[in-house]
């Protein structure tokens, strides 16, 4: 059963990519070099903090990515796999704290932090509905 309660600092995740078209920055519209993509990274610095929560959010709860501080500091060309790591440094109430780093088997090609927010997905969903509603 899932116990957010049980989520502490030192728990981690992870999370890969293979590098390819689709995630170059020359694809994604990030970049004219044709690297793996700094969005690319964020998104697999995202995917290792869900990793991490997995099993531990009560039923009917989603984490929401709020804040990253994120720095990409090496080039990964086309065919090499990311490995993305989110590592808890702290929880507060509903909102946890991520050192994250990446790699591309050769460099630390990304670090910094990520910040997500527990939510209660229905009443998310339902503000996202009313929000929709209201559109012009």
């Amino acid at each position: 059963m899932a116990d957010l309660s049980q989520l502490r600092a030192g728990l981690s995740g992870t999370a890969s990519m293979l590098v390819t078209d689709e995630r170059l920055a020359t694809h994604v519209g990030s970049g004219n070099v044709p690297v793996f993509a700094s969005p690319m990274l964020i998104a697999a610095i995202e995917a290792a903090a869900v990793d991490c929560l997995d099993g531990f959010l009560p039923q009917g709860h989603e984490s929401l990515g709020v804040h990253l501080d994120v720095t990409h500091t090496s080039p990964t060309p086309i065919g090499y796999t990311v490995t993305a790591t989110a590592t808890v440094k702290s929880v507060d109430g509903r909102k946890i704290t991520f050192d994250v780093s990446a790699t591309d088997g050769i460099d630390r090609i990304g670090s910094g932090t990520h910040t997500r927010i527990i939510v209660d997905t229905a009443r998310f969903m339902a503000r996202i509905a009313a929000k929709s509603a209201s559109r012009p």
